[in-house]
């Protein structure tokens, strides 16, 4: 069988038969410091072929189960990913949430760790991971993660980097990625406690400005589609104010300005990034009268 005739198979059968067998490998015996974790790994990608090694080659060895969904890479990261002992799955590009959702379902264990191709955990982190399982099964449902930026010329976030810290390790029986074409975003079951690891994932997220730019070039096309999924309607005065307001965010906020004048640069792709969704929100409403005039 291929991997295109895998990525054919129904995600609902598939989340079906990995959830019976999550349940039969799940273990309450404390691993060994160099062995598997009962944790699966998942990641989605497309084109990532010059970074995808460095994010694998950190986690090799934490997992026995390494899934990467990917849909339509050209560059030979389907190749690399098999050569780390990844199940590669094709699945045509539904947007953020659903292929993330699609990830989960092949997964074989109750727990999973997601991370993107341009991300890498540091040593300190896995060791952190490891230790949280060395007792047996965690005591929450969830955990957080910090997620800080690395740009170009770094090796590592700046110490006092911008960082989110969304839930990325949890028990796929408690919660799961919500059904959005732009949030990746971890839904729990109510009552589910969520811990916080101390380390913090290094995010490699830009290539250059150029490639920043096209990247989100294409993300504010999905985000004025979602926002008229929700039936959502910005006000049009806030065409005036994105920009600077954004910028502003950016620069002092997110704390572009510890990068010098290449932060200024950054700052300015995001402002104009919020920018552009907003002016991409209202040109829909515009051509289309029944979304109304802006």
């Amino acid at each position: 069988m291929t991997r295109e005739d895998i990525g054919r198979e129904s995600p609902a059968n598939e989340a079906s038969t990995h959830r019976r067998n999550a349940t039969s490998l799940a273990t309450t015996s404390s691993p060994t410091p160099a062995s598997p974790l009962p944790l699966s790994i998942f990641l989605i990608t497309r084109n990532e072929a010059d970074r995808i090694g460095r994010t694998l080659e950190a986690v090799r060895g934490l997992t026995d189960d390494l899934v990467v969904v990917d849909s339509g890479s050209s560059d030979g990261t389907q190749a690399i990913a098999e050569s780390f002992g990844a199940e590669v799955v094709f699945n045509a590009w539904p947007g953020y949430g659903p292929q993330k959702r699609f990830a989960e379902a092949r997964c074989r264990h109750r727990w999973v760790l997601n991370l993107d191709a341009d991300e890498v955990m540091p040593p300190a982190l896995v060791a952190e991971v490891r230790a949280l399982f060395a007792a047996g099964e965690p005591p929450c449902a969830a955990y957080e993660i910090a997620v800080a930026e690395v740009f170009p010329g770094e090796s590592e976030p700046h110490r006092w980097a911008y960082s989110l810290a969304p839930v990325r390790l949890y028990r796929t029986d408690r919660g799961g990625y919500v059904e959005s074409l732009v949030h990746d975003r971890v839904e729990l079951a109510p009552g589910g406690k969520v811990g916080r690891l101390n380390g913090r994932i290094h995010h490699f997220s830009v290539r250059s400005l150029g490639e920043q730019i096209a990247k989100l070039n294409a993300y504010t096309e999905l985000q004025a589609e979602d926002l008229e999924r929700r039936g959502i309607r910005l006000p049009a005065w806030r065409l005036f104010v994105e920009f600077p307001t954004a910028f502003v965010k950016a620069y002092f906020g997110r704390r572009h300005f510890v990068r010098g004048l290449y932060g200024v640069t950054t700052a300015a792709n995001y402002a104009f990034f919020r920018y552009l969704r907003l002016a991409k929100h209202l040109e829909r409403r515009r051509t289309n009268p029944r979304r109304g005039n802006s």
